[in-house]
């Protein structure tokens, strides 16, 4: 059994795979970390881990970790299922090199466009012959609601609302949700359409925090995948286990 912990700013993400096969997974607080990673490891006999953070985690908390179970961490020297052509790849972000490996297991010989819906919006691009080219990184939902009013003296904080999103705000509100949700579903259709003019074949992953809620609203044909980063990192794990 492989033990798969997603650290992030707020909230810690932790699962369980057999082989391939996602059989528990849940979100914790950071407060919770320890117990609950100590008791996976003894209810389901795990015997190795791989970490990603992009969050901080005490060095006591996974030496607490580390004395019970085979860990690796999650880090641009750790060996990847693909060939990493982005100019810096010291910055890559982690999140972002487990979405490309889940992308190079998942979808074989294929051209993949990533695309993770969460507090950033990440668009990253694997040919079909596994060479990881790069992407792009925009602000998320909740970001741009939060800029609009972080950085006026009027507009009221909102939050992503389910239900129709007018093209034409009738007050203050509305038209905040209108320029949120409409700009950021324009964005993405805009850039599948860009990618999908230069590269034949393409198939899209949306995943992230944000899946639920724009998958139905896109114009674009693409996959939901809610624990494709889970899937990654198991990739990952196993990549280097062999």
């Amino acid at each position: 059994m492989n033990l798969i912990i997603d650290i992030g700013n707020t909230r810690i993400k932790i699962a369980v795979f057999n082989s391939d096969e996602l059989i528990y997974n849940e979100v914790i607080t950071k407060k919770e970390f320890v117990n609950v990673t100590l008791n996976l490891i003894e209810k389901f006999n795990c015997k190795n881990a791989i970490i990603s953070s992009v969050g901080i985690l005490k060095k006591n908390e996974k030496d607490k970790i580390k004395a019970k179970i085979n860990v690796i961490e999650l880090n641009s020297d750790t060996k990847t299922p693909f060939i990493n052509n982005y100019g810096t790849p010291k910055t890559l972000g982690v999140d972002r090199i487990a979405l490309v490996a889940a992308a190079v297991l998942k979808y074989k010989n294929k051209n993949v466009l990533i695309i993770d819906a969460g507090t950033c919006i990440t668009f990253d691009f694997v040919t079909k012959d596994k060479k990881y080219l790069g992407g792009a990184i925009s602000p998320g939902i909740e970001m741009r609601y939060k800029s609009l009013n972080t950085f006026t003296e009027k507009l009221p904080l909102l939050n992503a609302e389910e239900g129709s999103i007018e093209l034409i705000g009738t007050s203050t509100e509305t038209s905040i949700h209108s320029g949120v949700i409409n700009g950021v579903i324009s964005e993405i259709d805009s850039v599948i359409d860009k990618y999908r003019k230069k590269n034949k074949d393409l198939t899209i992953v949306l995943t992230g925090g944000d899946v639920n809620f724009l998958s139905n609203k896109l114009k674009n044909s693409i996959f939901a995948n809610p624990i494709f980063l889970l899937e990654g990192l198991n990739s990952i794990l196993t990549y280097n286990l062999q």
